[in-house]
């Protein structure tokens, strides 16, 4: 027996959380951004991925009009900094919805941290950050889509295996449904199946 859930207006918070539940785990963009005031605005926004590889764009969702959106409106400009397992509360405590002016990194008490090639700061607790500009903006039902050409990409050392970022030691959070949260937990490492080298013994039990 299944369930069916439907996108009516009758229907649609429970479709908003069904729709939370089911796709995950989802990425988290820890956006700072700077508003024409000159205050600093620090938001997790979990509709997070990458859109385009050459040139480098990636892409966040804002569920209603958000700061970020406003702010990056306003400059062009904005940050995505990564937000590991050990920083679980104040990624959280940023998403409080604090008054335009003030400040999330001063509220929560973390650091910022100059970027290179954009105004809005990094995070310099977390390990490692995106430097964006604005590619393009386009709003889509209740939802802002806003998509950042990467100008500039930064790691700590010590959680690099030659140039490749270690995903054991960087520890990433992950949003799941209603107040739930999720950590990368047992890393697992297969490759793909060259079409060449595909037989019958490849095929996986799925029972």
């Amino acid at each position: 027996m299944r369930r069916d859930f439907l996108p009516s207006a009758e229907q649609s918070r429970d479709f908003y959380r069904f729709l939370t539940a089911v796709v995950v785990p989802r990425p988290i963009a820890w956006v700072a951004s700077r508003s024409a005031e000159g205050i600093d605005n620090l938001a997790p926004h979990s509709f997070f991925t990458v859109a385009s590889v050459n040139p480098p764009i990636v892409q966040f969702t804002s569920v209603g009009r958000k700061d970020s959106v406003r702010n990056i409106e306003a400059t062009g400009e904005f940050t995505i900094n990564f937000t590991p397992e050990n920083l679980f509360e104040a990624v959280n405590a940023t998403g409080t919805a604090f008054p335009p002016e003030v400040s999330e990194f001063d509220a929560v008490g973390l650091t910022r941290e100059a970027s290179l090639t954009v105004a809005p700061p990094r995070v310099l607790e977390s390990p490692a950050a995106l430097e964006c500009k604005l590619h393009s903006i386009q709003r889509m039902g209740d939802c802002t889509l806003v998509f950042g050409e990467v100008l500039h990409g930064v790691v700590s050392e010590e959680f690099l295996d030659g140039t490749h970022p270690r995903i054991d030691a960087l520890k990433p959070l992950s949003r799941l449904g209603r107040d739930e949260w999720g950590t990368a937990g047992k890393i697992r490492h297969i490759q793909r199946i060259p079409i060449k080298e595909w037989s019958a013994e490849y095929r996986p039990d799925v029972s």
